[in-house]
């Protein structure tokens, strides 16, 4: 199956021979309907290299990291500063402006925004997901600056996990910021850094360099915490609600009247744009 990225590059190339640009698709995860096949031989042939390298690289790894797997374990967190600093020598990309965005923001565990503001927006996301990514880079800053910031949107983070053991172990690393009311900050941070899909890149080495990007963060209790069982019951909790919500992959955004039904913002398979989640918002905000 083609990523994202390639998927959506797929599509708007196809779209401009008919003159058309649809919006992207969503991330579908392990499992997604594959847009070819090869045949049979050339599988076997490819199948045959590509386990030779797979071999390779799994060996390189663990050889390079002492076993460490791609559940987030490995790298070394004993050089991190107990409480987070954009300006600290391990802060990373985009710290700085992960920090403003939020600033100023009320923001309880997973909820950014005015808790009495009339529309909510809930967003299904996986740290993994490029799409999801995409979106929290070019296009939250400015629903949080035009509708979270003066109080007309509260936003409910949902961070899902279905790409891999990676999605479950950052996702767990998120929810731990949330508990000190930083989850925002620690997202955006970590969409600034994203990694290959399942390489291994989400170490605890770099979950930890993630929250020492954020300002006041106290970086071992995120460590920490994110092992703990109120952590793991809060990922269940997500895992429930995108299945009584029928989410089909990330990012999916709801919107609607706080206190009513929120609805998907984006027909099935086709992840948000900007400007039709500011139409959904403005539609809310008018009804409201």
């Amino acid at each position: 199956m083609p990523s994202g990225k390639r998927a959506r590059q797929q599509r708007q190339a196809a779209a401009a021979t008919a003159g058309r640009t649809p919006p992207p698709v969503r991330s579908k995860g392990v499992g997604g309907t594959r847009s070819r096949q090869a045949s049979p031989k050339a599988l076997g042939i490819a199948g045959g290299v590509a386990l030779v390298v797979i071999i390779a690289v799994v060996l390189a790894v663990v050889l390079g990291s002492g076993g460490s797997g791609s559940g987030g374990g490995g790298g070394n967190t004993a050089n991190l500063p107990n409480i987070g600093n954009a300006s600290s020598p391990v802060a990373l990309q985009g710290a700085q402006e992960a920090n403003d965005l939020f600033k100023g923001i009320p923001q309880k565990g997973l909820v950014l925004g005015n808790p009495t503001a009339p529309v909510t927006m809930e967003m299904f996301i996986d740290v993994q997901c490029p799409i999801c990514r995409d979106y929290e880079v070019n296009n939250l800053p400015t629903i949080v600056q035009k509708y979270i910031r003066n109080g007309k949107v509260q936003l409910h983070l949902q961070p899902w996990a279905f790409l891999g053991p990676q999605s479950h172990t950052g996702r767990l690393a998120l929810i731990a910021a949330s508990f000190q009311n930083k989850g925002f900050q620690y997202a955006k941070v970590l969409y600034d850094n994203q990694g290959q899909e399942e390489s291994g890149w989400l170490t605890d080495s770099v979950m930890g360099q993630i929250a020492a990007s954020v300002n006041g963060l106290k970086v071992h209790q995120v460590l920490t915490q994110k092992n703990d069982s109120a952590t793991s019951q809060i990922a269940s909790a997500v895992d429930q609600l995108a299945k009584a919500k029928n989410v089909q992959g990330t990012p999916t955004i709801l919107i609607g009247p706080t206190g009513g039904k929120l609805q998907d913002i984006m027909p099935p398979g086709y992840a948000p744009t900007l400007q039709i989640t500011e139409q959904a918002i403005n539609n809310a905000l008018a009804n409201a």
